[in-house]
């Protein structure tokens, strides 16, 4: 037997199929709000005054920024950092080239090789990642620190002090950015250190 779709059979279909689509795209996208969610409250609770545990805040912040959503990309992302702690830069910077390649939308992978660029101390190979970072990823206090440093380096002190603010006002419990925030202050004003 033959079964030929009516007009009305072909609206309730279409009908049918776009509310599948709604249900499954909500659910989707209830994730990924649940996980901007997620790191919007680390970000308050990294603000709050009051935070008494701004280290382990700042770890979870850093545990939701190393979550590619691929296990070989967050393969990737450990081989590299276990070969940066190893002192092997170069494959760490192999490594997080392979991973920018694959996964170019991970602001984590242009960081850890803006890292390891950093320490093979190819600055403007660096700030070019950092600067890659900052476009998928503005509120990373790490690549703005970074940033800082690499200004301060080639000494763009007003620049880096710039960065250096930007980064402690998303981190505010920061001592080493507020080290350098009050340092490179002192030094701009010509008082020495």
């Amino acid at each position: 037997m033959m079964y030929y779709l009516t007009k009305s059979n072909r609206a309730v279909t279409f009908f049918f199929t776009i509310c599948v689509f709604v249900l499954i795209s909500g659910s989707v996208f209830a994730d990924e709000t649940e996980e901007l969610s997620k790191l919007d409250q680390l970000f308050v609770e990294l603000a709050d005054p009051a935070q008494t545990d701004a280290e382990g805040v700042e770890k979870k912040i850093w545990r939701e920024w190393s979550k590619s959503g691929s296990d070989a990309m967050d393969f990737l992302l450990k081989r590299g950092h276990k070969a940066m702690e190893a002192g092997d830069v170069q494959g760490a910077i192999w490594h997080f080239s392979a991973l920018i390649d694959h996964a170019p939308t991970f602001a984590e992978g242009w960081n850890a090789r803006a890292t390891a660029f950093f320490m093979a101390e190819e600055y403007g190979l660096s700030m070019a990642d950092i600067q890659q970072v900052l476009v998928l990823n503005p509120r990373h206090f790490g690549a703005l620190g970074g940033l800082g440093e690499i200004l301060y380096r080639i000494d763009r002190k007003e620049e880096a002090l710039k960065a250096y603010e930007q980064a402690f006002d998303l981190h505010p419990h920061s001592e080493k950015l507020k080290q350098a925030v009050e340092a490179l202050e002192k030094e701009l004003e010509g008082t020495p250190l």
